[in-house]
Parts: C-alpha cells; sequence; structure tokens
C-alpha cells in the first residue's frame, strides 16, 4: 500500500509575487531537470543520490551513494551492482551502518524512510520505536521528579525497535533484491571484523564503565579485559553476524515473532524491562503520508508526526520566504543569519507544545500553513532579538490534525528512485545495553518522550503533554529525510544526524542552496548556527566568522560555541543531468557513484 502525499491546502503560491529572487535562485541553483533522483538513510549520518528517467537506454544505470563510513557506501553500491535499485541501495547501506558504525543506528533502533519512486509516487515509511504495552506515563518520576538516568541508560529505556520492520516494508514494495541478499555481506563483515574508526574508539573509551554494568555489552564491545578496543585495531561481532544470518534466513519473523523477541522479553523481565515477546509481535511500520508544502518555486517533501523534523523544516521555510535571503546574505550576511534563527526559535516553542504522535494526539496541520507563517513571520526583527515567550496557535488547532545519535543515507539512481533514509538508536550506544548472545545495541529513545512536562531531555528539548509516554505510542523525533523537487522531478535531497540539530542543518543546506546558490559541498561544509528556543541559547559552530558572532551579539543573542554541529549528507542532480552525492566532512564518510554490471542492466 502506498499513500498519495499528503499535500497541505494553503494559499495557491505565485512565483511572480517572490520577485526576481526566485527565478534568479531558480536559475542558479538548478535549471529545468530532465532527470528523476532519489536519496536514501540518515542516524550519526550519510548520504546517497541518483537520477534520470531519461537516461538512454544504452547507457547502463547508475546510482550515486553517500554515507558516514566507506564500507556502508560500498555495501550500497555492491547491492545496486547486483540488480537492486537506490532503495536496496541505501538498505543495505542501513544494515551495514549497524555493524560497523552500531554506536549511531542498528537493528535495534528506529528509523524513517522516505521514498520518491521513479514514477512519481511519495511513500513514508515510519520505522519509529514504540513504547511497550505496560510503559505509563510517570514511569520515569522517582519521588515526583524526572529521572534522567531511568530513560537514558539500561531496560526502561528502550523502545521495541522498528528499523527492520521498516527496511523489510521498504524492500517488499520498492526494491529488487529479497532480504538475505541485503542482510549476508553485512554478516560477513560483523564475522570477519573491521577495523575501529577513531570516533568508534573515542566512544568506547568514554562509555566503557557503562557498558561494563551490561554483560552482553561488555562482551561484545569491551576486550576480554575489559579494556576498549583502540582505533585501528579489529572488532569482529560473532554474535551479530549469528543474528543477521538467523534473519536472512527466517526474515523479519525471527526478530519480531521468534527467537530475538524472547531472548529480549526473558532479558527485561529479569532486569526490571517492560518490553515483552508480545510487544515486539504488536510492532508494525506504519505508512504515513509524506508532507508536501512549497518554498518559492522549489516543492519540499518531508516526513510528518511522529517526525518533527518534516513540519518544522516546511514551516521556518513558510517563514523565511517573507524574506528576501538572497539579497540580505549578499549585503550582510549576520542580518540573514539572524532572520534565520528568529524563525528557528519561533518554530521549536511550537514544536515543544504542539508535536507528539499523530495516531495519539492531534498535532495541528495549521503549523505548515502559510497564513501562519505570515503571522510568525510578522514577529521577526531583522535587527535584534526577540524573546519567544511561549508557542503560536496555528489556525484549526483542535480539528485539522495530521493522521494518525543517529546517521543519514542518501541513494539514488538513474531510473528514477530517490530514497532518504534516517536511522539512530538515539544517544551513543543507544541504552548502553545488548541482551546476551544477540549483538544486537538497544536503542534508549524512551527518552525522546517527555518524562515531565518543562523538564530538557538529553538534548536539552523540553515537551508537553503531547509527547508523554502512553503504550505503544512512538516518541517525538527530530529526524528530517527531506527531497526537493523542481517542475515535478527530484534536484535535491538532505538529511542528517545531531538530535534537534537535525532539522537546523536539513534547513541551513536546503536554503544555502536554493537561496544563496552555495555548491552542494559549500552548503554541506559550511559553519552551522542552531537555536532550539530553551534553553534560550544560540549555538554556533566556531569556523563561523567572528565578525558575524559579533554582529549576532550585538542583536541580542547569548551565544555558545561548539566545535561540531552535526552531521549532513546530501545528493542531487545538476543541470546537465548528472547525479553527485556529498558527505560531510566533519565526519568520515564517503560518496560514490557506480553503474551496474553489464549483464544485470537490463
Amino acid at each position: 500500500m502506498m499513500h498519495q502525499p499528503l499535500v497541505l491546502r494553503t494559499r495557491a503560491m505565485n512565483c511572480s509575487a517572490v520577485t526576481a529572487q526566485c527565478s534568479e535562485s531558480c536559475a542558479r541553483a538548478y535549471g529545468r531537470s530532465r532527470i528523476r533522483v532519489v536519496v536514501t538513510f540518515i542516524a550519526a549520518v550519510g548520504s546517497m543520490l541518483a537520477g534520470g528517467a531519461d537516461a538512454r537506454a544504452d547507457e547502463p544505470p547508475t546510482c550515486a551513494i553517500a554515507t558516514v563510513h566507506p564500507l556502508a557506501t560500498e555495501a550500497g553500491a555492491n547491492a545496486f551492482r547486483r540488480g537492486g535499485n537506490a532503495v536496496d541501495a541505501a538498505v543495505a547501506a542501513a544494515v551495514t551502518l549497524g555493524v560497523v558504525d552500531g554506536y549511531n543506528s542498528g537493528l535495534g533502533g528506529g528509523c524513517f524512510v522516505l521514498i520518491r519512486r521513479a514514477d512519481g509516487q511519495l511513500a513514508a515509511i515510519d520505522g519509529r520505536e514504540r513504547a511497550p504495552a505496560a510503559a505509563t506515563a510517570d514511569m520515569f518520576l522517582r519521588d515526583g521528579q524526572a529521572d534522567p538516568e531511568l530513560s537514558q541508560t539500561g531496560p526502561l529505556a528502550s523502545g521495541v525497535p522498528g528499523a527492520l520492520a521498516a527496511y523489510e516494508l521498504a524492500l517488499a514494495n520498492h526494491g529488487k533484491l529479497p532480504l538475505a541478499d541485503i542482510m549476508l555481506p553485512a554478516a560477513e563483515i560483523a564475522e570477519e571484523g573491521f577495523p575501529v574508526p577513531a570516533a568508534y574508539a573515542r566512544n568506547l573509551r568514554r562509555l566503557k564503565d557503562t557498558l561494563s554494568r551490561f554483560p552482553g555489552s561488555k562482551a561484545t564491545l569491551l576486550k576480554p579485559d575489559g579494556e576498549p578496543y583502540a582505533e585501528g585495531e579489529t572488532l569482529r561481532l560473532p554474535d551479530l553476524a549469528a543474528s543477521y544470518r538467523e534473519i536472512a534466513e527466517h526474515g523479519g519473523d525471527w526478530f519480531y515473532r521468534g527467537e530475538f523477541a524472547q531472548r529480549v522479553g526473558d532479558w527485561m523481565a529479569a532486569n526490571g524491562g517492560l518490553i515483552t515477546a508480545d510487544d515486539f509481535a504488536d510492532y508494525h511500520a506504519a505508512q504515513r503520508e509524506p508532507i508536501v508544502t512549497r518554498y518559492r518555486c522549489y516543492t519540499i517533501v518531508g516526513f510528518p508526526p511522529p517526525s518533527s523534523g518534516g513540519v518544522h523544516v516546511a514551516q521556518i521555510l513558510n517563514m523565511l520566504e517573507h524574506f528576501d535571503l538572497a539579497e540580505m546574505h549578499r549585503e550582510d550576511p549576520a542580518r540573514a543569519t539572524h532572520v534565520i534563527v528568529e524563525a528557528m526559535k519561533l518554530a521549536f516553542a511550537d514544536r515543544a507544545y504542539w508535536l507528539g504522535d499523530a495516531d495519539f494526539v492531534p498535532v495541528p496541520r495549521g503549523l505548515v500553513d502559510r497564513e501562519y507563517a505570515a503571522q510568525l513571520a510578522a514577529k521577526i526583527d531583522p535587527d535584534a532579538a526577540t524573546p519567544v515567550e511561549s508557542h503560536g496557535r496555528p489556525p484549526r488547532a483542535q480539528y485539522d490534525t495530521f493522521g494518525r545519535h543517529t546517521t543519514h543515507i542518501a541513494a539514488a539512481d538513474s531510473l528514477g528512485n530517490w530514497v532518504a533514509i534516517t536511522a539512530t538508536v538515539n544517544t551513543t550506544f543507544g541504552s548502553k545495553v545488548i541482551v546476551p548472545g544477540t549483538g544486537i545495541v538497544l536503542n534508549n529513545e524512551m527518552d525522546d518522550f517527555s518524562a515531565q512536562p518543562g523538564v530538557p531531555n538529553a538534548f536539552g528539548l523540553i515537551g508537553a503533554e503531547n509527547n508523554a509516554v502512553a503504550p505503544g505510542k512512538r516518541p517525538l523525533s527530530s529526524m528530517s529525510p527531506t527531497i526537493v523537487l523542481k517542475d515535478g522531478e527530484p534536484v535535491l535531497t538532505v538529511g542528517a544526524a545531531g538530535g534537534p540539530k537535525i532539522i537546523t542543518q536539513a534547513l541551513l543546506a536546503i536554503v544555502r542552496r536554493l537561496d544563496f546558490g552555495e555548491s552542494l559541498e559549500d552548503a554541506v561544509a559550511g559553519p552551522r548556527f542552531h537555536h532550539q528556543w530553551v534553553p534560550d541559547e544560540l549555538v554556533v559552530e566556531r569556523a563561523l566568522p567572528a565578525d558575524i558572532i559579533d554582529s549576532l551579539r550585538d542583536s541580542g543573542h547569548t551565544i555558545s560555541t561548539i566545535e561540531r554541529g552535526g552531521v549532513t549528507q546530501a545528493a542531487e542532480v545538476d543541470q546537465q543531468g548528472a547525479l553527485h552525492a556529498v558527505h560531510d566532512p566533519r565526519a568520515g564518510g564517503t560518496s560514490i557513484v557506480v553503474e551496474r554490471e553489464p549483464a544485470l542492466a537490463q
């Protein structure tokens, strides 16, 4: 089953009213493309791209892929070479990242999969984790106060994983290869081992004591003497390899209705957790309607709730459309930065109050209404920071609602398939729990619920009742897989890793590419900034020019600096129809374009 896109019924956009900025930026960024593209996967983060319904019949199909790890990128390329499409390539990369980048994502976590097929249809597959049936709104309260340790580490921190269910559904409905062809190459990597990257080694050192608390995690991720692996040493994961081979042979049933579900249920019962084998059996990946909105002369395709990213990327763009950002950026880059920051604040204030799982609570479609955006944009003073006291009230809020550490992967093929996948186990190594004998890191996505209204989670985000814990509910996510169309054809895809900074990273890549006319490489590599309303603090990368930082302070912003603000992956098709994939220089990813084997080209 595939949903038609949820096209938000807003006032039609008059491109001529956007003046020369729209036509100029459209012509500068992308001409009228004759190529279709698909992008896939996102958790830390990776990116892929593809293009061309008009590819010449005598030319072999190609696929562009980008991820945060070279072995994952190569796994995606190999899936395409074996006769798969961009969906197969993206899922192969995601599954492999669960081996070589398991502190960011894996089958013990969740994902969002956004697809634009070669026939033009859109699909959004929700593999977000679900709270167990025994979960309660006050499960993380002790003596009336939220205890963040309970929602971040150990048996209570995990939701029922959804990544495998989403990948299996994506392959069955949109791919060409069987699940076994995806799982077995990744199992081989897990069994033979891989050199530990620098970031992986740092995380093992930092979390050695916490991982040592759980026998399965200690046995899997630390040396026999309890010490962490150093950079360059070989890490072998035989239990994970065995689990992958069971899935290859028996499919998702082994995971959701078989041995794995029973093992996890037994471990949880013995260690104070709530997840049962029945919770696994009840899990399903949901097929949702993508959000489709307009920005200047482009169409923006995003992911609906429980993603907040699709809503708020669109909402912020709707506000920014009331400003001539291109001209503002040319004349005064600091002023353009300030306006974008003010729009971020307004959107995150709405996020804190309104967003949650639309299967459980009303999430207003009016959040992306263009007239509502005009009201919010009118609150932005282009020259001074304005306090945002509370959330806004979008139109028809009660009755016009949505239907019910991370990585990103981007993949696109010249057959016209675009895929964007963002996947995660939440914070580094999730709950820090590996059930003995499975090799699979369990997430700590329960921390993405609001344990108590107004109490921040691990990322400093606050929430209200709409995101309270409830049985079977999916926690709110910032994952923001996005595909941009021009004249009905894909031209850009982007996604990111980095908690709430995912939303602002995706936004900045879009604005820098479409409004500022930067190359995609520069749009991804450029210094980032982020404001999430609470705390009232503008976070900027140290690479942001000092004169811009000084100007922002003079405008009234409280500023803190960081070294790195997340990881973005993106892909695009140029005016000549060539595909390009870009991996973030902040991480050690790779991106390639591959051709299918001649014997499999048809």
